[in-house]
């Protein structure tokens, strides 16, 4: 799985997230992976995926509760995002 570090447009995030959490879910992607991916991803896209403690809209749009879940988790237990209870 080819990840790129910086996306153009919030629907390229959301296409790569879910494809990283997707991989995970069949067992095609480690947990230390899914962990490193997702903060990667999340460290040069930060304004692309929240806004105001919150994932945008086109993301929870786009990825759907469960995958904002898993997501969300994997910043929380890193110190990206504050707070136990971020909006999905």
């Amino acid at each position: 799985m080819e990840i790129k570090l910086f996306y153009k447009t919030q629907r390229e995030l959301a296409a790569v997230l879910n494809s990283i959490v997707d991989a995970y879910w069949e067992n095609d992607l480690s947990e230390e992976d899914l962990i490193k991916n997702v903060l990667e991803v999340y460290t040069n896209n930060t304004k692309k995926i929240l806004k105001h403690n919150e994932f945008t809209t086109i993301l929870k749009q786009q990825c759907g509760k469960r995958r904002l879940e898993v997501i969300g988790r994997i910043l929380h237990m890193n110190g990206q995002l504050q707070g136990e209870h971020f909006a999905v």
